[in-house]
């Protein structure tokens, strides 16, 4: 139950910090005309801020520790299961006790903390690519080095335990990977948050139910910052100066936490909601964003173009494409991510991590096939004569 109690107690803090800061930001923004400004490309059709991540370090970082804080001084008995050990212990043993409780989140905050900074960097006067690709190994080695890596497949492709350096490898490999899923995914409004909130939510409850108190706090603040977010950039009007993008700020930040939090997911070992198939439930979550950027770049690689250079045929692309009104869209995606973590679960309880990989894949495929047909069709019966791609 006390679980439970500082789950709520997280979110709300991160939720009203957050709630608080946003309306801040804008008023910043405005008068130092601090915009992202509208092109062929992008969708807005007004000059809108795009500093709405600054807001979710602060409030994540405060909530968080001062949960913890509350807890540990009162002297409750699941804080001190993390925090507590007393000064006569010594050792090795009590040593790699410390480095297990610590070192995790020590390092996943620094790695957090360094995409941050670099997303604010880049809104504010703009970051090369390669620099920001830099910046990401950097954070991926972090959380690494902190103990947060993939290490053990748990089965997939019949692998178990893999060597350090493979683990290490494979761990930036997808750190990188996921952290460009969020940022790339973030094209219309509130599709980006929406489908990291349901990420955080599942985590926090998957980490409650295990018992990883600390991961699941982690998890409810980031949740509690997008709320609000999300609030003023779905439903805030330009007009009124009340709307708001997360920017490279949030989608960095909120990326490489949901990186840490999926690696963290896998060090679960048959607990809570986790009955089986770790692997499936530790990135079900973010199957749509990782799915469809992974699409997204063989469609442009295939056609000779870089994969880096943006275009207008993510999954949102081809559903407002249709005809499909922005938020139609939005919740259209975010029902199907909701959808495919539960059907994932289930389905891996009865086959492996593998089938249901390729299941997922092959649903995808459909999807987009489906929907390149159905905007043709639509654009020949309304005589468009440039073709969808």
């Amino acid at each position: 139950m006390q679980f439970t109690l500082d789950g709520l107690a997280v979110f709300l803090i991160s939720a009203i910090l957050a709630g608080i800061i946003i309306p801040k930001i804008l008023l910043i923004a405005f008068r130092k005309r601090l915009f992202d400004e509208p092109d062929e490309r992008k969708i807005h059709t007004a000059a809108v801020p795009r500093l709405g991540g600054i807001a979710f370090m602060p409030s994540i970082i405060f909530s968080l520790c001062f949960v913890i804080g509350i807890e540990v001084l009162f002297g409750s008995e699941w804080a001190h299961l993390h925090f507590g050990l007393s000064l006569d212990e010594h050792g090795p043993e009590a040593r790699a006790q410390l480095a297990s409780r610590f070192l995790p989140l020590s390092f996943g905050l620094c790695a957090i903390m360094v995409m941050y900074l670099v997303g604010i960097a880049d809104d504010l006067i703009g970051v090369r690519y390669s620099a920001k690709f830099i910046a990401q190994i950097i954070a991926a080695c972090l959380l690494a080095l902190g103990g947060v890596r993939i290490d053990n497949l748990h089965g997939m492709f019949g692998i178990y335990e893999l060597p350090w350096p493979l683990a290490w490898g494979l761990t930036i490999l997808f750190v990188v990977y996921i952290t460009n899923a969020i940022n790339l995914i973030d094209g219309i409004d509130g599709l980006a948050s929406g489908l990291s909130g349901i990420a955080m939510a599942f985590y926090g409850f998957a980490f409650l139910s295990a018992g990883y108190w600390i991961y699941a706090l982690l998890a409810f603040a980031g949740l509690g910052t997008l709320v609000p977010f999300f609030y003023y950039n779905v439903f805030g009007n330009p007009v009124m100066q009340k709307k708001i993008f997360m920017g490279d700020t949030g989608a960095l930040t909120i990326g490489i936490l949901l990186s840490f939090l999926a690696i963290k997911t896998t060090y679960i070992i048959d607990g809570g909601i986790i009955a089986s198939n770790i692997m499936v439930v530790a990135f079900a979550p973010l199957a749509i964003p990782c799915m469809d950027v992974l699409r997204v770049f063989m469609h442009r690689i295939l056609r000779g173009k870089s994969p880096f250079l943006p275009d207008k045929t993510h999954i949102h692309h081809k559903l407002l494409a249709l005809g499909i009104p922005h938020r139609l869209t939005m919740i259209t995606i975010l029902s199907t991510s909701a959808m495919l973590i539960v059907l994932n679960i289930r389905l891996g309880r009865f086959v492996g991590p593998a089938v249901v990989l390729v299941a997922d894949l092959v649903f995808w495929v459909i999807v987009n096939y489906t929907l390149t047909r159905l905007i043709k069709s639509r654009q020949a019966r309304l005589g468009i004569k440039n073709g969808y791609e």
